[in-house]
């Protein structure tokens, strides 16, 4: 428990609820940030603070620096495609192809399936590709937003990842810390078994699918839909999105726009991060299975652990980070190549243009920084510590889920970091359950809830580092985002809690409670749509008035 006590909650629950009441994130996290100091050290806590604020950026063995230098790469790689013409070529490629706003939108949604490896690179790849063509259709800058960072964590924390090494270690932690480690089942098994109850991962993606397929929306969504469609204003009149290409940039190369000055740099991006991370993470397994005197040929591993065991392995051990900068790099170096090649602009404009992208990411990463401050500021009152320990380890049995869920959630939505939700929540859920069970059948679903929980709170942050970049990437306001999303990720956990008591009290596994929350899911959308557009005078499929829905056009489709 948290020494602190409940004064463990204020900094963070300050910081967000500024943000949301007054829209400007970067004065709230510091506001929140310099109320952690005060109680922390019991006076002004001015020079606390900024102390927080500097070991934010070094911290995590240089993590965050590896992270802030990727943000601004990408920031230039972005400037110089813009600046060659390749958003025009891709927007005039989409207008003949991408006919609908349906189609817009299920293209992103597969596009962020596709991207599984990294939540901060999906982001980041789906946010550019898709902005100029998604503004092409009149689709508001909050939905793609939504569409980015509700296809990004979710997919990262099932799919080979680094993710999922992280996931392993915490599963290995908890067992080991119950010093049971040979009777327990491995952390892999338990993983793997974990899928089906991360159940707030695989619904909110496929919300987002039935969202764009059905086009339906509601809540102020349907708002931002409303009036992007009828003004042309993909983001709000008085909005403050934390990147603005056009305005920052000026007008592009327009003479020759070619799909090859858009494509090309985004593929190098792609190749080289997957090439890295695949190397890295191949150089740190077989020193590792050296070390343990284990077999350091891929195929003599595999006939022990199974390739799939290896191959996450290797995944797990790559250096995303690393691997992520030098794709970055590699993605500018590429696109200053092209424009040099293709006589489009001289080295030295390049160069120019390059500087003009770190700019475009002052306010990103800026605002990464004070939410990874914010972070730290919880870590060292403990909030983490002080939620987990309120909830004591008392519950029943068939509510322990839904009680780990929502802690985790919480945690998660206070810290503004998944991961450390996870890290804090996942050894203390795995003794709590141990302790009252003596079970390890019950693992793979309390290892579920934390996951679920903690992308949950992660996808209603305004002070989470996906939010932000998806908010970046997209060009979009960062608080619109988390108040639109809001609605959304709400509507899953709603069917999240219904899978878990099916599963608590009437033993329902998830062959049947999954299909049962798509069903569910789907009704909720349907439901809500109908009654937010009744309220509004909207249509909720076209988000229009009926005497708008008389100008039909191809985007009404």
């Amino acid at each position: 428990m948290s020494e602190f006590g409940a004064l463990s909650l204020v900094p963070p629950l300050l910081a967000i609820g500024l943000a949301i009441v007054t829209r400007r994130p970067m004065l709230s996290l510091f506001l929140g940030i310099w109320s952690g100091a005060v109680i922390y050290t019991e006076s002004h806590g001015i020079a606390q603070t900024f102390d927080w604020i500097v070991g934010a950026i070094i911290a995590d063995d240089g993590f965050h620096v590896q992270i802030l230098l990727f943000t601004i790469l990408l920031g230039s790689g972005v400037a110089l495609i813009w600046r060659l013409g390749g958003a025009t070529a891709v927007r005039n490629w989409a207008t003949d192809r991408l006919e609908t706003q349906r189609t817009v939108g299920l293209t992103t949604w597969v596009l962020g399936l596709l991207m599984f490896f990294d939540d901060y690179a999906n982001t980041a790849i789906v946010g550019s590709t898709m902005r100029e063509i998604s503004d092409q259709m009149r689709i508001s800058r909050e939905k793609l937003s939504y569409i980015v960072d509700s296809t990004a964590a979710p997919v990262a924390t099932i799919g080979l990842s680094s993710w999922v090494a992280f996931q392993l270690s915490l599963i290995a932690d908890g067992y080991e810390g119950l010093g049971v480690e040979e009777e327990a089942p491995t952390a892999f098994e338990t993983f793997v078994w974990s899928i089906p109850f991360n159940t707030y991962a695989l619904l909110a993606i496929a919300m987002v699918g039935i969202v764009v397929y059905t086009r339906r929306d509601f809540g102020e969504m349907l708002d931002a839909e409303h009036r992007a469609w009828t003004t042309g204003n993909v983001n709000r009149e008085d909005a403050q999105p934390l990147q603005e290409v056009e305005k920052d940039l000026g007008e592009p190369i327009d003479d020759r726009p070619m799909l090859r000055t858009f494509f090309a740099p985004v593929v190098v991006l792609i190749a080289v991060t997957m090439a890295g991370a695949l190397w890295t993470g191949y150089d740190a397994w077989t020193a590792d299975q050296a070390e343990e005197g284990a077999p350091t040929a891929i195929g003599a591993a595999a006939g022990e652990d199974g390739w799939l065991q290896v191959l996450v392995d290797i995944v797990g051990a790559g250096d995303f980070a690393g691997a992520l900068i030098w794709g970055s790099f590699a993605m500018v170096a590429s696109a200053i190549a092209i424009g040099v090649a293709y006589d489009l602009f001289d080295v030295g404009d390049g160069v120019d243009t390059v500087l003009d992208g770190f700019k475009l990411m002052v306010t990103a990463v800026t605002i990464l920084v004070l939410a990874w401050a914010i972070s730290d500021v919880a870590s060292a009152l403990e909030t983490g510590d002080y939620v987990a320990g309120a909830v004591g380890d008392t519950i029943p049995v068939e509510v322990l889920p839904i009680a780990i869920l929502f802690v985790a959630a919480f945690i998660a939505f206070t810290m503004g970091s998944s991961w450390a939700t996870m890290g804090i929540v996942t050894p203390l859920a795995i003794e709590i359950a141990y302790n009252l069970t003596g079970s390890f059948d019950i693992m793979p679903v309390i290892v579920g809830a934390v996951f679920s929980g903690a992308i949950f709170g992660d996808h209603t942050s305004p002070i989470s580092d996906t939010s932000v970049l998806s908010s970046t990437f997209t060009g979009a306001d960062l608080i619109d985002h988390v108040r639109t999303q809001l609605y959304y990720a709400s509507t899953v956990m709603l069917v999240v809690v219904v899978c878990y008591l099916l599963y608590g009290y009437l033993d329902v596994s998830p062959v049947l409670f999954l299909p049962l929350g798509l069903v569910l899911l789907y009704a909720l959308v349907r439901g809500l749509s109908e009654l937010d557009g009744a309220r509004k005078g909207l249509d909720p499929i076209t988000s229009r008035t009926p005497e708008e829905r008389a100008e039909r056009g191809r985007r009404d489709e």
